[in-house]
C-alpha cells in the first residue's frame, strides 16, 4: 500500500468508527497538519461533516502574521473554510514558553469549538513516542506513560487523535508525493527545546539500534493506557470522597492512605480540573511529605504554575500569585473597591457611607475589639481562630476611620463599625482573590 492510500484508508475508516460530529481541522501549517487537512478534503465523508480548519496565531514569531495568510490561503484553494485566532502567551505564568503556548492555544480551540465537534491533529506515531519518553523522563505512571489519548474533551467539542498508528514519514511522503506548501517553524530546529532534542538527537539514536523503537513504545504506551484507564475507576470514586465540594480540597490523609498508583493520577486530576500544572515525581513526594505536618505548621509546596497548601489538614491548591503592592491607604465610601491583592471590597446590600473611611493591608500587630467581645485582639488570633486559609490573610482589607481599626474584612467588626454600617441598613463584604 502507498503512502497517499495509507493516509486516506486510515481516515476513511477513522471517520466510519466515528460518525457523528462537525469536523475542524487545528491547522498549524506545517507538514503534519498540512497532510491531514489535504487528506480529509479528498473524502467526502470528510466533506459532508462540514469539515473547516482552524489555525492559532501566538503573535511570537515575526512571521506569524504572514503564516495566518498562508493558512487562509491553502485552505481556500481546498474550498474549506479557515478561522485564525490570535492569542496572547502569558510568558509570566512561570510555566515555560512552550506551555504558555499550548495553554493559549487550547484554550482558544475550547473557546470556539462548535458543540460535538471534532477537533482533528495531525499528531502520529513518532509524536506519542516522543510524548512517552518525555512523560518516561519526568519519573510519570501509568497515566503519563499512556500518552496522548486517541479522544478526549475539549470546550463542547472532542479532541481526535486518529493517526497515532501511522509513522511521520506517511504525512511527510504524502506531503511529498502532492507537492503541499508547508509552513517551517524555526522553533522546531531549536535543541534547547526538550522535544526537539528527543525528536533529533535522541530518537534517532534508539532508531538506529531499534528500528521499531516508535512501534514498541507506542505499543507500550497503549498497553499502559488500558492499565490507567482501569485505575481511573477507582480513584475517581476516591476523588469524590476526599474532596470538599465547597472548598475544593483535598483530605490530606486520605489522600496520602490511597496507593501511589491511585495517589498521583488523582492529584493531577485535581489540579488540571483547576486549570493547574501537575507536579513532578519530587514535588509530589515532598507533598506527601508536608501531608503529616503537626499543627500550627502551614507548608506551601510550589512550582511554576501552581502551589499546594497544607492547612487543617487538607490540600489547597492556587494559582501563583505576585505580593500585592498597594500604592497607599485608600479612601473608601461604599463603593465597589478593587483591591490590589484581588478580590474586593464592597457593601450589601449597596449603599453611600455618610463618611469616608479608609481601608490598609495588614502590616502586623494589629489588634480590634470585636463588638460583643469583653477582650481586644490580636489579628493573628483572630486569623488563626477564624479559619481564614493563610494564604488569604495578608490581603484581608483592613477599614479604619481615622487611625482607629473598626473592621477586618467583613469577619470582624468592633462596635463602633456596627454603628456605621448599621445605621444605614447594610455590611461591608470581602469577597477574597480565588
Amino acid at each position: 500500500m502507498t503512502d497517499h492510500a495509507a493516509l486516506l484508508d486510515t481516515l476513511r475508516q477513522a471517520l466510519y468508527t466515528q460518525p457523528h460530529g462537525t469536523l475542524c481541522v487545528a491547522y498549524s501549517g506545517g507538514p503534519d497538519s498540512t497532510a491531514l487537512l489535504h487528506a480529509l478534503a479528498q473524502l467526502p465523508a470528510a466533506q459532508a461533516r462540514g469539515l473547516r480548519a482552524m489555525h492559532i496565531d501566538h503573535g511570537l514569531h515575526a512571521d506569524s502574521a504572514r503564516w495566518a495568510a498562508h493558512c487562509r490561503a491553502f485552505c481556500a484553494t481546498l474550498g474549506l473554510p479557515c478561522d485564525v485566532h490570535t492569542v496572547k502567551v502569558d510568558r509570566a505564568a512561570g510555566i515555560g514558553l512552550e506551555a504558555a503556548a499550548r495553554h493559549a492555544r487550547y484554550g482558544a480551540f475550547a473557546a470556539h469549538l462548535h458543540t460535538g465537534e471534532r477537533l482533528i491533529f495531525g499528531h502520529h506515531q513518532d509524536d506519542q513516542a516522543e510524548t512517552v519518553l518525555m512523560k518516561l523522563l519526568r519519573g510519570a505512571g501509568p497515566e503519563g506513560l499512556g500518552g496522548m489519548r486517541t479522544e478526549r474533551p475539549l470546550g463542547h467539542g472532542i479532541v481526535w487523535r486518529p493517526l497515532l498508528a501511522l509513522p511521520r514519514q506517511v504525512l511527510r511522503d504524502y506531503v511529498t508525493a502532492h507537492a503541499l506548501p508547508c509552513i517551517h517553524d524555526p522553533s522546531n530546529d531549536d535543541r534547547q527545546l526538550a522535544r526537539n532534542q528527543l525528536r533529533h538527537e535522541i530518537m534517532p539514536r534508539l532508531q538506529s539500534h531499534w528500528p521499531q523503537a516508535a512501534i514498541s513504545i507506542a505499543h507500550s504506551a497503549m498497553l499502559c493506557r488500558k492499565a490507567a484507564d482501569t485505575l481511573q475507576q477507582d480513584w475517581l470514586a476516591a476523588y469524590e470522597t476526599l474532596r470538599d465540594d465547597s472548598s475544593n480540597s483535598l483530605d490530606a490523609r486520605s489522600w496520602l492512605a490511597l496507593p501511589a498508583a491511585l495517589r498521583e493520577p488523582l492529584l493531577a486530576h485535581w489540579l488540571h480540573t483547576q486549570g493547574l500544572t501537575a507536579p513532578t515525581t519530587a514535588q509530589r513526594q515532598q507533598i506527601e511529605r508536608q501531608c503529616v505536618a503537626q499543627d500550627g505548621q502551614l507548608p506551601c509546596i510550589q512550582w511554576p504554575g501552581a502551589e499546594v497548601h497544607v492547612w487543617k489538614h487538607r490540600l489547597w491548591a492556587l494559582a501563583p500569585r505576585a505580593t500585592a503592592e498597594w500604592p497607599g491607604d485608600l479612601r473608601w465610601q461604599g463603593e465597589t473597591l478593587m483591591l490590589p491583592g484581588g478580590g474586593r471590597l464592597q457593601l450589601e446590600p449597596a449603599a453611600q457611607l455618610p463618611m469616608t473611611l479608609t481601608v490598609r493591608p495588614r502590616r502586623g500587630g494589629e489588634r480590634i475589639k470585636p463588638a460583643g467581645d469583653r477582650y481586644t485582639r490580636e489579628l493573628r488570633a483572630l486569623f488563626q481562630a477564624g479559619a481564614v486559609p493563610p494564604w488569604q490573610r495578608a490581603d484581608c482589607p483592613l477599614i479604619y476611620e481615622g487611625d482607629a481599626l473598626i473592621a477586618v474584612g467583613d469577619r470582624w467588626l468592633s462596635e463602633r463599625a456596627e454603628v456605621i454600617f448599621g445605621q444605614i441598613g447594610t455590611r461591608p463584604r470581602w469577597i477574597a482573590a480565588t
